[in-house]
């Protein structure tokens, strides 16, 4: 086959340094507008990115060439830099160095989307270390507690 093609949904999970409710809702919308362009740029579709005051979700292509971990070192680099511009209460911010990305069949698509847009009632009945877990384990993937936060 002389073209290579791919579609592959991604759902990735990551949250602020330590989980520190740093993502309020004045810079939330920003935040969310800022973040498609790093990815566009990378050759990534941008289906949904929502979030809450401590993480971050967001839907989308895994383009056919790059890595998952560039593309989260790319968005990452790119949204942590853009916050700090935003004022001295930005001034120190991070992102935690880890990450969850879960494979998205396309037949779910319409699912995760409205997952993602239902963050903020969502986080009423559960917080994100365990709705974290809930993932981590719906998608049984071993992990040490240890080592899961910051």
């Amino acid at each position: 086959m002389p073209q290579s093609l791919s579609k592959v949904y991604i759902h990735i999970i990551f949250s602020t340094k330590l989980r520190k409710s740093l993502l309020t809702k004045e810079i939330q919308n920003e935040l969310h507008a800022c973040i498609p362009g790093t990815l566009i740029n990378l050759k990534s579709d941008v289906l949904k990115i929502n979030g809450s005051k401590d993480h971050i979700h967001i839907l989308c292509t895994l383009p056919r060439t790059i890595t998952i971990a560039k593309l989260l070192e790319e968005i990452k680099k790119s949204s942590s830099k853009w916050i700090k511009t935003k004022g001295m209460k930005w001034s120190g911010f991070a992102w935690q160095d880890g990450y969850g990305t879960f494979s998205v069949s396309s037949s779910l698509i319409k699912n995760v989307i409205k997952y993602i847009e239902n963050q903020e009632e969502h986080h009423k009945k559960i917080n994100f270390q365990d709705e974290f877990r809930e993932f981590l384990k719906k998608y049984n993937i071993d992990y040490d507690e240890r080592y899961l936060w910051d």
